[in-house]
């Protein structure tokens, strides 16, 4: 969901920046204890890239805005959340930067979206599914695509918020809202089996390189 320039009015843009430095700030200094072991660093690459090749699957869902896949909660899950922000902000910049995908004045909107609503969001919702699931490693994966499954229309509902507070374009607040929320409810599925799919893969091979996983791990170590 690439926010345009010019969508949102100055003062919300600016708004949204100073969020997503706060954001950016504080994952930063979060991301290390994430992120402890120099073999587990790669990942943070591997799964950036992985967002990259996702959002470049756009549907166009009206009034100047696209919906795509986001990555936040596999980011989340696979790596952490702090270095998920840090990821997804990576990849916003470089789309906006060079590849004209979101505004770069509504960079400060897309950060704040979709590395800080669409992984925090996505990241509650699997942490409270994980501690409700029995601790068994399917539990992992399945946990992810729910969070992923909600965090979609999440992020979506939360720019639904933003264009109501300092939205520019003359287009009735219901429409977005029912445009916005009604493909990324769908686009929430593909999220949540794609997600499952990269989750339950490296689950497979690699549980201890997994971020959420790594109490169960810790957990089976200990019981050997």
């Amino acid at each position: 969901m690439h926010v345009p320039d010019h969508f949102l009015d100055p003062q919300t843009s600016i708004a949204t920046a100073a969020v997503a430095l706060t954001a950016v700030v504080v994952a930063t200094r979060h991301a290390r204890r994430e992120l402890p072991d120099d073999d587990r660093v790669p990942m943070a690459g591997l799964v950036a890239t992985f967002v990259v090749a996702a959002q470049m699957l756009n549907f166009a869902v009206g009034d100047g805005t696209s919906g795509h896949l986001m990555g936040g909660v596999l980011a989340a899950v696979l790596v952490g959340p702090a270095t998920a922000v840090l990821c997804l902000t990576a990849v916003l910049a470089v789309q906006a930067l060079f590849f004209a995908d979101g505004g770069v004045t509504a960079l400060g909107t897309n950060v704040t979206l979709m590395a800080v609503v669409g992984v925090l969001v996505g990241w509650a919702v699997f942490r409270a599914a994980m501690r409700l699931a029995p601790r068994r490693p399917v539990a992992v994966p399945l946990a992810a695509a729910l969070a992923a499954l909600v965090s979609v229309p999440a992020t979506a509902l939360a720019f639904t918020g933003l264009y109501a507070v300092g939205g520019t374009a003359a287009v009735d607040l219901g429409a977005v809202a029912g445009s916005m929320l009604g493909w990324h409810s769908l686009i929430g599925v593909g999220e949540a089996a794609i997600t499952l799919a990269a989750v339950a893969a490296v689950m497979w091979t690699r549980p201890d390189l997994v971020f959420g996983a790594r109490p169960y791990v810790r957990t089976r170590v200990v019981a050997r």
